[in-house]
C-alpha cells in the first residue's frame, strides 16, 4: 500500500526564510575565545624532526647512488616528508 503524504510533510518549512527582519535576529549572540598559543617546546620538537627528515634524505640519496639498489630514492623520502608535511600542518590548523 502507497503512504499517504499530506502537504506538509511533503515539502519543507520554507517561511522561516520568509519572517520579517524586525521580529527577531538571525544571531542571538556569539562567543569569541582566544586563540592557544603556540607551544614553544612542540616547536622545537617539530623543527628538530624537520632537520632529521633532511639529514635521512640525505642519507637515503648518499646511499641510493652509492649502493645498486632496485629502488628509487622516492620511495623512501617521499612518505617521510608527507608524514611530516602532515604532522606540521596538523600541529599549526588545530582549534
Amino acid at each position: 500500500m502507497k503512504p499517504h503524504y499530506t502537504h506538509h510533510q511533503m515539502f519543507a518549512n520554507t517561511t522561516r526564510f520568509n519572517r520579517d527582519p524586525e521580529d527577531a535576529p538571525l544571531v542571538e549572540e556569539v562567543h569569541v575565545t582566544k586563540p592557544v598559543p603556540a607551544n614553544p617546546r612542540v616547536e622545537r620538537f617539530i623543527l628538530i624532526g624537520w632537520i632529521l627528515i633532511a639529514i635521512k634524505h640525505v642519507l637515503v640519496i648518499w646511499a641510493v647512488q652509492r649502493y645498486p639498489v632496485p629502488f628509487h630514492q622516492l620511495w623512501i623520502n617521499f612518505p617521510t616528508f608527507l608524514l611530516g608535511l602532515m604532522a606540521t600542518w596538523a600541529y599549526y590548523t588545530h582549534e
